[in-house]
């Protein structure tokens, strides 16, 4: 039989088989398939951390929590496009007066000045010998999660090379002991940090459960005034833009 007499479900399958698709069709199968996976991923996190048990009050509040971290972070997101805009249509001079406006907000989060603003003040009473140094190191990565931009635990400033540790009996931060009843001061959207902190199974409840008591206190103006000495890198030097584009 030749070609002209193929049959029409013949022709219908090579004419399938022939298509290709678009760079539309390729970009929704690749949306579709990220869509999925975090779906799953969602899922699976959720049963992880046993949601599927909480009350409709504490679901409410941990919708209302992530929500408001996922807002503030859209929010970091869109300042952080407009202003690598600015600086990519500046000049260098104009780059230059940009980061001098900066250096404030550089030492509040070097931990080099002090600060004030909305926040919470949490108190944390009966806590010798039953809360170690990791239930504090919760305790700030909970905040910092919830948009703390300084925090201060008792007399000392919490930097990013904080440390916490267990020795003999008490608590070291940054090698000094702390005392009780500890209060430790967050800057930040005083809501969100306390929300932050009352998710069920979260801090307020791990605290609880050693037999401590804690109360956090919403505000809006709280200081932070414990300053951090800073010290000189040992390994770590500054390159410039083009060293910093070279490939290792």
């Amino acid at each position: 039989m030749s070609s002209t007499d193929e049959s029409a479900p013949a022709r219908d399958r090579r004419g399938l088989l022939g298509l290709r698709p678009n760079r539309s069709a390729l970009l929704a199968g690749v949306l579709t398939l990220a869509l999925g996976l975090a779906i799953s991923a969602q899922i699976n996190q959720t049963r992880d951390l046993g949601l599927e048990s909480l009350r409709e009050d504490e679901l409410v509040s941990v919708l209302d929590t992530v929500t408001q971290r996922s807002a503030r972070l859209d929010q970091e997101a869109r300042e952080l496009e407009a202003e690598r805009a600015r600086l990519a249509g500046g000049s260098a001079e104009d780059a230059l007066a940009r980061a001098r406006e900066r250096v404030g907000d550089l030492a509040i989060l070097a931990g080099t000045a002090p600060a004030e603003g909305p926040g919470v003040t949490v108190t944390i009473s009966g806590g010798e010998g039953v809360v170690a140094a990791s239930g504090l190191l919760d305790l700030v990565q909970e905040l910092r999660d919830a948009g703390a931009e300084a925090i201060q635990i008792g007399d000392v400033r919490v930097v990013a090379s904080t440390a916490f540790q267990d020795r003999d009996g008490a608590i070291l931060v940054d090698k000094s002991p702390i005392s009780w009843p500890l209060r430790t001061v967050a800057i930040g959207d005083a809501r969100t940090l306390a929300s932050a902190l009352a998710i069920p199974g979260g801090v307020e409840e791990s605290f609880r459960g050693r037999g401590a008591t804690i109360r956090v206190d919403p505000a809006d103006r709280v200081v932070v005034n414990a300053l951090h000495a800073p010290s000189e890198p040992r390994y770590a030097r500054a390159v410039s833009p083009d060293e910093g584009h070279a490939t290792p």
